[in-house]
């Protein structure tokens, strides 16, 4: 196909669940539920923790970060999910759908390096008690959390400036909930193949390079809780890390579904369900997956629900 120097295309038109309009509302109900309580759970977090200086340490402060990213994600993604499911066809501009491809990328290769980093925390904590304050200084934290924000915004901005140089020549409709990145090139009128080739590797990379030294080092943790001799000291060095390896099990999971093919023979409502499953999840049940699971964010709650009931009794 002869390809134009210039998009006929200005504005895109997202379907959503248009296809099933007697379950719209009940779809933009639970969204909104799921979106309510995703910003009130993490919240939560990042003011418990903020309040709370006997957690300003390491583990917690990538876990306040990792609220931040799950916000971020949240408010970027959600709201506009939520305005699609109230009309049968949305219209977005390319800006907005350039800001909403954006974020996506930006907040989940940002969540893949943080949720690495925190799990290099727990190692050199449990594998390295006597040179943890040396390994994870608050300069080595400064440095993992900017890079797991410098990671996301090249890759969104390459990724996404390279999907938005192709030309769009119609149609315009992008059959899902959000301008996704495999969504919006299926518009594409020209030669994809180069750009698959480095999606597809691209992504293999940044998922696969997180996951494997989350995987190499809770294979050290475990042997170094195997070997040690006080079952209340395993239990401990477990519980610290159980809430990590559920977190991680849940996005690396949901996300690797969701772009590990590069053309997926997935039918477009799966696509949007296993999307859905990406973006909503992970925000939604981290908040109660690392809150359960420890006793001093336990406390930390407690103290910050005591506080606001005073500051509202006053």
């Amino acid at each position: 196909m002869e390809t134009q120097n210039q998009s006929s295309v200005f504005e895109f038109i997202l379907l959503g669940f248009s296809d099933f309009p007697e379950l719209q509302d009940k779809i933009f109900g639970l969204f909104l539920v799921i979106y309510l309580v995703t910003l009130l759970g993490n919240a939560i977090i990042i003011a418990a923790i903020l309040l709370d200086q006997t957690l300003h340490i390491p583990m917690y402060l990538f876990l306040q970060n990792l609220s931040v990213v799950e916000v971020s994600f949240s408010a970027a993604i959600i709201p506009e999910m939520l305005v699609v499911l109230t009309t049968e066809k949305t219209m977005i501009s390319f800006v907005s759908c350039f800001a909403h491809m954006y974020f996506i990328i930006l907040f989940g290769v940002n969540e893949c390096f943080l949720l690495g980093a925190m799990a290099y925390d727990r190692f050199a904590a449990i594998c390295h008690p006597l040179t943890y304050p040396m390994i994870m200084n608050k300069r080595m934290f400064l440095k993992l959390v900017m890079f797991s924000w410098v990671s996301g915004i090249m890759v969104a901005t390459l990724r996404t400036s390279w999907v938005f140089s192709f030309p769009f020549c119609g149609p315009n409709i992008i059959n899902h909930i959000s301008c996704e990145t495999p969504a919006v090139l299926e518009l594409v009128c020209a030669d994809i193949s180069l750009f698959e080739i480095y999606a597809f590797t691209g992504t293999i990379l940044i998922i696969l390079l997180p996951f494997l030294l989350i995987l190499l080092s809770f294979l050290r943790i475990l042997f170094a809780i195997l070997k040690m001799p006080s079952t209340t000291g395993r239990q401990k060095a477990f519980s610290t890390c159980a809430s990590h390896v559920t977190s991680v099990t849940l996005f690396y999971g949901t996300a690797s579904m969701t772009y590990s093919q590069p053309k997926s023979s997935y039918s477009p409502v799966t696509k949007k369900l296993m999307f859905l499953a990406y973006t909503l999840l992970t925000p939604l049940l981290n908040p109660l997956i690392y809150s359960l699971r420890n006793h001093e964010r336990k406390r930390a709650l407690v103290k910050l629900w005591r506080r606001a009931v005073v500051l509202h009794t006053v």
